[in-house]
């Protein structure tokens, strides 16, 4: 587990709030991220789940036992336990086959020896949501929602020959997010589109971004100076490494950092990519790594592509110093976490212009507009051929970064929770008023 920093101790506990559900069905923050469903919401999730704690809250995080070798309960933490409920086979199941597992780990969740002890359900993702919503209306519990993806933008994104998600989902989704006390969201963006969506007030709607851990991803030896960390590509060299940080499916455009790279390498022939992530989701099987090997072979470029599984932490942190451009082609995107830690590490993002990663993604890259691997290139070769724009979005992505923070996300969060408990209180007292 990632270790504190960021000063927990400017954040205090609220009065009304002592106790926290947090439900992941499909992945949990034990998970390496970058692996199976493992992502931004294991980070989000096991991020919160310590800060909480570490200012007296005591949480507890529900997801479903994916191995038959996890215990009951883990406490990976002082406050922090995760729990694993049974709920269809130990074993990992993809996400069509976890939408039929839901209703048992609702009745899990239901039985558990802490059930209707919250102060706060708070779910992440749709899957999430689902039980939520079922296990808030049994126990009176406020439940509050972090969708982190949502299917209404995914299907508006689709990359070529992805399946769009399916109604089930969609319907799942506007249930939730109307049965919701509070939702938060991670962008305004992610706000206007519930709104649009299902016609939300924005009373209803928090902004909370993610955060970044500062004492983890950070440049090292200061940013231009003249000690540069060992390993850190210089951009001017003609061996620049360009880097790929995610789950290996198409929604994220792994192929299209491929195809920037073979487009960058006809103008600067040794620059080389690395892809860090494994295949998930949908992905599987259409942008896995040996498609993308026969991708880069096809290209004239397979001996400057690595891919390598996904890496813990501090490894991560590693290859953002060491690379000099980070690549983010994303289709669609919630929140841009790599592109926050790229930016925490001083590595300027060439991303694609959508709505998640322009929330993150200032002057410390460049948004291109589309995913033409041609328009992605060209902001490459801007970073690589002039030192000195790259050192200013170098400092600029760290200036951003660091107004970041973890502690600001569970500020927001426990401010969220207070009001719904509030809001709960003050409708239980009016209720006796307007019976008599």
């Amino acid at each position: 587990m990632t270790a504190l920093s960021n000063g927990p101790s400017a954040v205090a506990a609220t009065p009304g709030v002592r106790r926290v559900g947090l439900i992941s069905v499909h992945t949990s923050p034990l998970d390496r991220p970058g692996t199976g469903d493992g992502g931004g919401l294991n980070v989000y999730v096991r991020e919160v789940a310590e800060r909480m704690a570490a200012v007296g809250v005591d949480v507890d995080v529900f997801t479903r036992r994916s191995h038959p070798d996890q215990p009951d309960t883990v406490r990976p933490a002082p406050g922090v336990a995760v729990h694993h409920l049974d709920a269809g086979p130990a074993r990992a199941l993809d996400r069509d086959e976890l939408a039929n597992q839901l209703c048992a780990f609702a009745l899990a969740l239901q039985r558990h020896a802490t059930a209707g002890s919250h102060d706060v359900l708070h779910a992440h993702y749709w899957l999430s949501g689902w039980v939520g919503r079922r296990v808030a209306e049994r126990t009176g519990t406020p439940l509050v929602q972090t969708f982190h993806t949502l299917g209404v933008l995914k299907n508006a994104t689709l990359a070529p020959g992805d399946r769009p998600e399916p109604p089930l989902r969609l319907a799942a989704e506007e249930r939730v997010a109307r049965a919701a006390d509070r939702i938060l969201v991670l962008t305004c963006g992610e706000a206007r589109l519930l709104h649009r969506a299902y016609g939300l007030s924005g009373a209803k709607l928090d902004v909370v971004p993610a955060g970044v851990d500062l004492g983890r991803f950070h440049p090292g030896p200061e940013v231009g100076g003249d000690d540069q960390e060992p390993g850190r590509s210089d951009p001017a060299a003609a061996s620049a490494e360009l880097l790929f940080v995610g789950r290996l499916q198409p929604l994220k455009g792994p192929d299209v950092a491929v195809r920037t790279l073979a487009a960058v390498r006809r103008q600067l022939p040794g620059t080389t990519l690395r892809i860090v992530g494994g295949a998930s989701g949908s992905g599987q099987g259409r942008s896995g790594p040996d498609q993308l090997r026969a991708l880069a072979r096809e290209l004239g470029v397979a001996d400057a592509v690595t891919i390598e599984d996904a890496v813990d932490q501090p490894a991560l942190a590693q290859r953002y110093r060491a690379a000099s451009v980070l690549l983010a082609p994303s289709r669609s995107e919630t929140f841009g976490l790599a592109a926050l830690e790229a930016q925490a590490c001083g590595t300027p993002v060439v991303a694609a212009d959508v709505p998640g990663l322009e929330s993150v993604v200032g002057r410390g890259g460049t948004l291109v507009p589309g995913h033409d691997p041609i328009d992605h290139a060209a902001a490459v070769l801007s970073y690589l051929r002039d030192p000195a724009l790259r050192e200013a979005a170098a400092h600029a992505g760290l200036a951003a970064a660091r107004a970041a923070s973890w502690d600001h996300t569970v500020q927001r969060s426990l401010a969220a929770y207070e009001d719904v408990v509030a809001e709960r209180r003050r409708a239980a007292d009016e209720l006796p008023a307007l019976v008599g």
